[in-house]
């Protein structure tokens, strides 16, 4: 059975200028019943040899860069689809950023100069790993967080200009040549729970567990009015967000790879075509090699 990923990538589109409340629009736990566990495996099998031929195509022309941003709850899978997702892609044209908390020279400047300074070259890609818009969410649920310190009276319409900051910046990159694939994964409370659970009583699983999430989930309602509210505002035509059911890992893996082969498929990236002198370059250069001008 051949795998309609356009209508998979499509199913995960936060339409521009839509509302979104996340617990009314998004099941995290949907998925295609069309295709159980095995054949969804095989198919991500199949996407991730169509991703390694477009990203060789892609890295040859070098005339565009794609920048993936991933978001997601505590446990919600984002190491997890790099891994399984990303796998048969070159190292040598993709980098990962991880970004944790700013250092003391980051706090220095405005909240987007760390990841501006980590955008990908033409032809290459990046993946964000949490990204600029913690800016307006993990701040958003702690303000006292909020990064340079900003007064009370400052903070007045802070989450609607940081919003348009970042569209504006988003339509910039757009604009100069950078293709933008915005992944929010979509996990459920009840499962958050499980996937902490077997963190804790497998033994191999500990070290992925911390504290520090068990206290974020407390705040499970304020991070999902914050993330409605990133996804209604930040939509864009030039930068749409998908929001990729994530309670069934095997099917959050295939939805991103439909995600990731839609729009590689929009960019149609060829090898380059040579002119006539480098084509007569080449004809001389096998007839060296292959002794016919000597």
């Amino acid at each position: 059975m051949s795998t309609d990923w356009a209508s998979l990538a499509k199913s995960c589109l936060v339409h521009p200028g839509s509302t979104v409340r996340l617990d009314r629009d998004f099941d995290p736990g949907r998925r295609d019943r069309n295709i159980d566990k095995a054949a969804g495996k095989a198919a991500l099998a199949q996407a991730t040899a169509h991703l390694f031929d477009y990203q060789d195509r892609f890295y040859a022309q070098a005339d565009t860069a794609l920048l993936i941003v991933l978001q997601a709850m505590d446990a919600g899978g984002k190491d997890g689809t790099i891994k399984h997702v990303m796998t048969g892609l070159n190292p040598q044209g993709v980098d990962v950023f991880s970004f944790k908390a700013p250092s003391a020279e980051e706090q220095a400047y405005g909240y987007l100069w760390r990841h501006q300074a980590a955008l990908p070259a033409l032809g290459r890609i990046s993946i964000f790993n949490r990204s600029y818009y913690e800016n307006v969410l993990v701040t958003r649920v702690h303000p006292e967080l909020l990064w340079p310190d900003t007064p009370a009276e400052a903070r007045h319409g802070l989450w609607q200009r940081r919003y348009r900051e970042i569209n504006d910046w988003e339509r910039y990159l757009v604009d100069n040549g950078t293709v933008l694939v915005k992944l929010y994964l979509n996990l459920s409370k009840q499962e958050q729970e499980r996937r902490f659970l077997r963190r804790i009583d497998d033994a191999e699983k500990n070290w992925k567990f911390s504290s520090a999430d068990l206290h974020e989930r407390a705040f499970w309602d304020d991070y999902t009015e914050a993330f409605s509210d990133m996804l209604t505002h930040t939509s864009t035509t030039w930068a749409p967000w998908h929001v990729v059911p994530a309670d069934h890992k095997w099917f959050s893996h295939l939805s991103t790879s439909a995600i990731l082969l839609e729009t590689m498929r929009a960019i149609d990236p060829h090898y380059p075509e040579v002119g006539e002198a480098a084509r007569a370059d080449l004809a001389q250069a096998k007839a060296q090699l292959t002794g016919a001008g000597r």
